[in-house]
């Protein structure tokens, strides 16, 4: 009597949803009478509510011992099971209640639902081989639907988002399990796993030695451990080679540490953008760019490796490609440095559309006020539409064009204020010089100097020299 008393008043907390009083009152009744299959029922049911399914196990599996034909201690049991993810043992119960009530509708469709959740274990194994971790976490979020408190499922979960780069969502799944399982290798291996990709290395192997601690046959903690120490090393290694001026060792070094794990994206990018920066100390500037490019490729907010290829596309001329990097390096981090960085690149290729005068008269960008009037006379003498009187109309023409900028190039290269016009990317035009209008022979006569006249006469085949008149 004194037992059902306190029966009875854990099934009006229950009902009122008081589960910890519910459960405090039928742990009486059980102490008081020892061998009632329905106090540990409901004390079962009581334990699921308040999500402690290990212990709600234990008390089905009692009450299911003391009465093998006590129906809802089953169903209890095989609920229990299915929520921890023992879906083959969740089955048999169920089966076990359909021996006892083949009618018994939850068990029908307990049933089912555990089938559901064996299918989804075996795709989600198949697609985890396959490497679609997307296909894994689909799968195992639908049967953490029927087995919500499954370490086994959750876990796999997290290891996948790990392995597609959502670390903050992987960490939060691992961190969960860790508050009630603080010795649970499995979520200590994915929050190292975690670490490891973010390129925190070494906290990452501070985590994976804990799991070993834990499970020291742990596979995926053993090799992880070991690639995270190979990686450490070998990128210290290319750092030191580097620092001490050894280019070519620094290279090897960060070939080798690309090496070695290829799921690592973040480190990987960095070692990248590592080696395109030696590259580019050596002058081998279009690997450099493409080493770049692959750090991109990896994490494409890595504003140094952007910042890297761009200069190595300045170096190289391909101003396009460089103002495209600066723009975006600029959208991502407003600074005064990335700005003028951007603005010195729009310069160089607006300089790079027009005509590059310096290149026409053959001289260097630092050519002195003799060396550019030299060239001019060279030039001049060399492209001189009299000079090539007899030569074919097609050839008149391009020579003509040639003489032309030449005359254009001297014009603005021996005038110390066009020059710095030009030098800067300024717009000549717009400044009021209109390269259309002036005469090439002009400048030409201007610069030879005379009041006479000049002409080319012809000394043999081939040979010709200046006469003035």
């Amino acid at each position: 009597r004194e037992a059902e008393s306190f029966k009875e008043q854990g099934n009006a907390y229950y009902a009122k949803k008081d589960y910890n009083e519910a459960y405090n009152y039928y742990t009486k009744a059980i102490d008081t009478c020892p061998n009632s299959a329905s106090y540990y029922g409901n004390r079962a049911a009581t334990l699921m509510m308040l999500g402690r399914f290990r212990e709600a196990l234990a008390d089905a599996q009692q009450s299911v011992r003391l009465d093998d034909s006590f129906v809802r201690g089953h169903l209890r049991e095989g609920k229990c099971h299915l929520s921890l993810g023992n879906a083959m043992a969740a089955s048999r119960c169920f089966q076990r209640v359909l021996e006892l009530d083949h009618k018994n509708c939850q068990a029908q469709q307990e049933l089912k639902n555990a089938s559901t959740v064996l299918e989804y274990e075996k795709i989600a194994e198949v697609d985890f081989e396959k490497r679609d971790f997307r296909k894994v976490v689909f799968c195992m979020d639908r049967a953490l639907e029927f087995a919500p408190a499954c370490h086994r499922f959750k876990i796999l979960k997290a290891e996948c988002l790990a392995l597609l780069g959502r670390y903050p969502e992987a960490q939060s799944v691992a961190s969960d399990i860790l508050r009630m399982d603080s010795t649970n290798a499995d979520a200590l291996y994915v929050r190292g796993l975690c670490l490891y990709y973010e390129d925190c290395i070494e906290k990452a192997v501070q985590f994976f030695v804990q799991a070993l601690r834990m499970a020291p046959d742990h596979e995926k903690a053993c090799l992880a451990c070991r690639n995270a120490k190979a990686l450490k090393a070998k990128k210290e290694d290319g750092n030191k080679a580097f620092k001490e001026g050894n280019y070519k060792l620094a290279h090897e070094l960060y070939t080798e540490a690309l090496g070695i794990d290829p799921n690592n994206i973040k480190t990987n990018a960095k070692l990248y953008c590592n080696r395109g920066t030696v590259n580019s100390k050596l002058r081998k500037l279009e690997e450099a760019i493409d080493d770049c490019t692959k750090a991109v490729k990896l994490d494409d907010t890595y504003i140094k490796a952007y910042l890297r290829r761009a200069q190595c596309y300045m170096d190289t001329e391909q101003y396009e490609d460089a103002v495209r990097d600066y723009e975006k390096v600029y959208q991502t981090e407003k600074t005064k440095e990335h700005k003028q960085l951007l603005k010195n690149a729009q310069v160089e290729l607006k300089k790079s559309k027009r005509k590059d005068y310096y290149k026409i008269l053959g001289v260097d960008k630092n050519a002195s006020e003799d060396e550019i009037k030299k060239a001019y006379r060279k030039r001049a003498l060399m492209h001189h539409p009299d000079r090539h009187s007899g030569a074919s109309a097609e050839v008149q023409k391009e020579e003509e064009k040639k003489f032309k900028e030449v005359g254009e190039a001297f014009t603005i290269l021996s005038d110390p204020k066009k020059k710095a016009r030009y030098d800067s990317g300024q717009d000549l035009e717009e400044d009021g010089l209109n390269m259309g209008d002036f005469d090439a022979n002009n400048i030409f006569k201007a610069f030879f100097g005379g009041p006479g006249g000049f002409s080319f006469e012809a000394s043999g085949p081939g040979n010709f020299f200046f006469q003035f008149g």
